[in-house]
């Protein structure tokens, strides 16, 4: 089993904790897409090994999460 590099758990890590905030906040304001955004961001840093990947991910969600609350 490869645990990758230490960046990549750094990384991991961080973007977890990103997900975690999101989706204390998503639970708290009830809003589903900001809870489910966390979860996601909590779980894909498992199956992604690339630093540059996870961040491009996050960085998709995020975006994607702005727009959609920017729509509303």
């Amino acid at each position: 089993m490869d645990l990758g590099s230490p960046a990549s758990l750094i990384s991991g890590l961080l973007i977890g904790l990103l997900g975690t905030a999101f989706f204390i906040y998503g639970k708290k304001q009830e809003r589903p897409l900001v809870l489910f955004t966390g979860v996601f961001l909590c779980l894909f840093p498992m199956f992604i090994a690339s630093v540059l990947a996870q961040w491009l991910v996050t960085g998709a969600c995020c975006t994607g999460l702005f727009v959609a609350s920017r729509n509303n």
